[in-house]
């Protein structure tokens, strides 16, 4: 327990930074999921490569991954994405 109110205050905003931190690692996790499935299922397009890459850019834009883990993960999605485009 803080005995400093500033103390007190840092911890509160820590805890709700982590709820949001979390919130936001899950919802990109779920994107890239979501992508992933429908790539490896035969069925993407652009909208589902578009979404996973949007999801991606926000959560760099938003500090949650760095931004060259967000080139790779999209530069793999890209790649994924390209090899069952043309093993088609």
């Amino acid at each position: 327990m803080a005995n400093i109110a500033s103390a007190e205050k840092q911890r509160r905003q820590a805890e709700k930074r982590k709820a949001r931190n979390r919130a936001g690692k899950s919802n990109l996790r779920s994107a890239l999921k979501k992508a992933r499935t429908a790539i490896t299922g035969g069925d993407a397009d652009k909208d589902v490569l578009a979404t996973g890459f949007s999801a991606i850019d926000k959560a760099a834009k938003r500090g949650l991954i760095k931004d060259n883990t967000a080139d790779r993960y999209k530069s793999r999605l890209a790649g994924a994405s390209k090899r069952t485009a043309s093993s088609k």
